[in-house]
């Protein structure tokens, strides 16, 4: 009898031991307790740590593509380096101005601004934007709103990483709370993005939730992949970098390697299916868990990996930065790096009309209502947050059964006679701009080019001089019937001041 006990026992304690293994990632507490005093001050990490992150990995952003950035490539830094950025560079922090964007919105129409709120307002404001952000503008402005704005059929870089850089303060006003985040991004992320575009956004503010109630990277990088479905491609692909993380847990450069290899074929993007270039959101969010996972909570290991694994590399920083800067707060992120912040956050960010001192206020704010409205509480300084179990969003996914089929190079300019190109396949990106012949840099012109298919006029495209408000392709159409066809484009209102390269 003694050894039949012993033996029940050690078989409970063997299963007991099975399962914490297997679902480290979900034995989080139900309630979690932190401090304002400690909130605040991961907050302020965060915001701090993106700002930081993305200014570090600047000069390298996009140098670098399909190629890890090599050792001896100096990282510039020095106390007056961020506002030196802030007055030559700021379209570098659509990073972070597209969040505060959202923020600003959330502070005027309340926690439950709907979509178009959110939508309004970045496509009427005046900073830089590019592929999926600025393809939605386009679309907003001309009365395609969300989700429309961002689904793939309507916008060709649905799968890009810009929700992915966007969502950061989607999970600082929701420690804790993976799927109060989820709703947030589900409101904000598909203006611009469908897919593995919107689940990179709902990734990292999952992490940036987590990160509040955990100082465990692997386990605030498993819980934030919770709520992707597993047959999704963002889903898988960030699930190898953590099974290649095991398998070499002391060689980022061949987790590198073994993911170059699998996973960086580009469909999506107009502009990286036939080159190097790749701002696919579930190849960069890999280089982010790259950097978190072999950074080992050091604040300079983490944006340095992450930084080096190239292609987008100011965001990836940026993002693995943030979520350190949560995990450990503002106080404990290195001295060095202190000086150029502080030098700025009495400033108002760039296109902005916030300081990160007022951020770090108003992201607290929003934080300790959304606790209150999910059944936690503040007593005294003293926060309770009800602490959400992740649930799956819905499966969708972009450019389905399709691959690129060839690139055609065309390269000619119009001028008063229109542009026929055959092609074979089931659909078309034409990519182009309008150019000033005479050298203006500001015009309201804008080109109106009828567009055909096989002899049939489909649309009108409007082609805005104006780079703020540009249409991003030309012309783009999926899912025609499978086969050979004939495009043609004619410029209906030519001006000689302008030509417009195809």
């Amino acid at each position: 009898m003694k050894y039949v006990l012993n033996y029940f026992l050690g078989c409970v304690l063997i299963l007991m031991a099975a399962c914490s293994a297997n679902h480290k990632e979900s034995d989080l507490p139900e309630n979690a307790t932190i401090t304002a005093s400690a909130m605040k001050d991961k907050i302020k990490g965060g915001w701090a740590g993106q700002t930081i992150g993305c200014t570090f990995g600047g000069p390298t952003e996009f140098k670098f593509k399909g190629t890890m950035i090599q050792d001896y490539q100096p990282m510039v830094w020095y106390d007056d380096y961020i506002k030196d950025i802030f007055e030559a560079d700021p379209g570098l922090y659509d990073d972070v101005y597209m969040d505060l964007t959202f923020i600003e919105v959330l502070e005027r129409v309340g926690l439950d601004a709907p979509a178009d709120s959110f939508a309004l307002s970045f496509a009427h404001d005046d900073y830089k934007l590019w592929h999926a952000n600025q393809a939605a503008r386009y679309n907003i402005l001309n009365g395609i709103m969300p989700p429309a704005s961002g689904y793939w059929m309507n916008n060709p870089h649905a799968d890009d990483i810009d929700f992915q850089i966007e969502a950061d303060f989607a999970g600082m006003m929701s420690p804790g709370m993976i799927n109060t985040a989820a709703e947030i991004c589900d409101r904000t992320g598909h203006i611009m993005n469908f897919g593995d575009g919107w689940y990179g956004g709902v990734f990292m503010a999952s992490m940036y939730a987590t990160a509040f109630i955990s100082d465990d990277i692997e386990v605030i990088v498993k819980q934030g992949l919770r709520p992707i479905p597993e047959k999704s491609k963002f889903y898988q692909a960030i699930a190898d970098v953590i099974k290649w993380h095991k398998e070499y847990p002391a060689d980022w450069k061949q987790c590198w390697f073994e993911f170059e290899e699998k996973h960086t074929s580009e469909k999506g993007c107009p502009e990286g299916v036939f080159n190097s270039f790749n701002i696919d959101a579930s190849v960069n969010a890999a280089y982010v868990v790259m950097g978190l996972l072999y950074g080992e909570k050091d604040f300079y290991k983490t944006m340095d990996i992450a930084t080096r694994c190239g292609q987008d590399s100011d965001c990836n920083p940026a993002t693995a930065a943030g979520i350190l800067g949560v995990i450990i707060g503002y106080d404990k992120i290195p001295s060095y790096w202190k000086p150029a912040i502080e030098k700025v956050q009495d400033l108002k960010f760039p296109f902005s009309d916030l300081s990160l001192n007022q951020i770090y206020d108003l992201s607290f704010k929003h934080a300790t209502e959304l606790i209150n409205k999910n059944g936690g509480r503040n007593n005294n300084g003293v926060i309770t947050i009800k602490v959400q179990n992740p649930q799956t969003l819905r499966f969708e996914q972009s450019f389905e059964g399709m691959y690129p089929a060839k690139e055609l190079l065309v390269r000619k300019d119009f001028l008063d006679e229109s542009i026929k190109i055959d092609f074979a396949g089931n659909g078309i990106v034409v990519l182009g701009n309008v150019k000033s012949q005479c050298g203006v840099a500001t015009s309201d012109f804008v080109a109106l080019l009828d567009v055909y298919i096989d002899g049939a006029k489909t649309e009108q495209v409007r082609m805005p001089y104006d780079y703020i408000v540009r249409k991003y392709d030309i012309y783009h159409k999926y899912l025609l019937k499978n086969g050979d066809h004939k495009l043609e484009i004619k410029w209906v209102n030519p001006n000689p001041d302008f030509r417009i390269t195809l």
